[in-house]
């Protein structure tokens, strides 16, 4: 019921929006530093990425194939298959026209499955969010009728306290009037008062 409210830092909110952004420039800039330190028409370095490039999507094809398929190395598989072949072609070529419509290309179609995976989460969050308000309400429904029952049991006892209390009152002002004997009340087994008749004669 009491839950602790934690106010995140607006970088918190910001970083996985800019996760993939950051991803793709990084592997465009790692790529031209590789293509300054003479990666350039490199065919035996541009060979090399091809072949990891094309092993990557390979595990990512056998990664999701078949009913018991992992999504998640799936995707791993074929992001790294992808940033594989955006460093080879920033490294491999000399102008930079093409790694940048690649890289374009490349943030384009990572925001596209992110953006995926974002809508599931909000609509995991939307309902969990729904079902814990459901269930504090019905919670709190029952803490309610708990409640009005305590309090009914907390009064019923207070009225069989008032009636103890009124009878060993009404008993000591018996045992105070003249004439009272309380042998004959234990032999009746029962406080009883004296009636008007009785007094009268």
């Amino acid at each position: 019921m009491n839950e602790q409210i934690v106010a995140r830092h607006w970088l918190a909110l910001i970083a996985p929006k800019a996760a993939p952004a950051l991803a793709t420039s990084t592997v465009l800039i790692l790529g031209r530093i590789w293509n300054a330190n003479g990666a350039e028409h490199s065919v035996g370095n541009a060979a090399l990425m091809v072949v990891l490039a094309a092993g990557a999507a390979t595990a990512g094809a056998f990664a999701a194939a078949g009913r018991a398929g992992d999504p998640v190395i799936a995707g791993t598989a074929f992001a790294a298959s992808g940033g594989l072949a955006l460093a080879g072609v920033a490294g491999y070529t000399d102008g930079l026209s093409l790694p940048l419509l690649l890289w374009v290309l490349a943030t384009a179609i990572t925001y596209g499955i992110a953006a995926r995976h974002w809508r599931t989460d909000r609509r995991d969050t939307v309902a969990h969010h729904r079902h814990t308000a459901e269930r504090r309400e019905e919670h709190g429904h029952i803490e309610r009728v708990e409640a009005l029952r305590a309090g009914a049991q907390i009064e019923v006892a207070r009225t069989g306290a008032a009636y103890a209390e009124q009878l060993a009152t009404a008993l000591i002002s018996r045992a105070a009037l003249p004439g009272f004997n309380p042998q004959a009340v234990t032999d009746a087994g029962l406080p009883q008062l004296p009636t008007t008749d009785r007094e009268s004669a």
